[in-house]
């Protein structure tokens, strides 16, 4: 034994009298990384996320769009099913999604341009991308 260190190698661990014992969990938590910049992971994840951009209808979509209104407008009493793609826009940046809503429309609101699904979905008439059903099996 010829180290610097071999007089206290043998030595009992000291407990201190006066002072408490640092529990585990504690003891645990000193060690955890430390994120600098809080929130920085969360702003990359949102920046990479992807959106799609809004669809602009030529003339000849819009007008088979408005074929495909005049027709839901008067079999609303049926109740027939259809599935309405429209644009969602994103909250957080430019662009959005198309999503689907399927079922019955219960009403077709001109003044407020939005139409009312059954299940209480709102879809702007202005975001409507197709409007797709049984109902329009004869204009195809």
């Amino acid at each position: 034994m010829n180290g610097k260190y071999d007089k206290i190698m043998g030595l009992p661990h000291h407990v201190s009298k006066t002072r408490p014992q640092m529990p585990m969990s504690d003891r645990a938590a000193q060690f955890a990384p430390f994120a600098a910049l809080t929130g920085y992971d969360a702003a990359i994840k949102e920046t990479g996320r992807l959106t799609d951009e809004r669809i602009e209808l030529d003339v000849e979509a819009l007008s088979a769009l408005d074929m495909k209104y005049q027709l839901l407008m008067e079999a609303l009493d049926e109740a027939p099913e259809v599935t309405i793609t429209y644009f969602q826009p994103d909250e957080r940046k430019a662009g959005g999604k198309y999503v689907s809503a399927v079922g019955a429309v219960k009403k077709i609101d001109d003044f407020e341009r939005r139409i009312t699904m059954r299940d209480g979905t709102r879809i702007p008439t202005d975001d409507v991308l197709s409007i797709d059903g049984e109902l329009f099996s004869s204009l195809e």
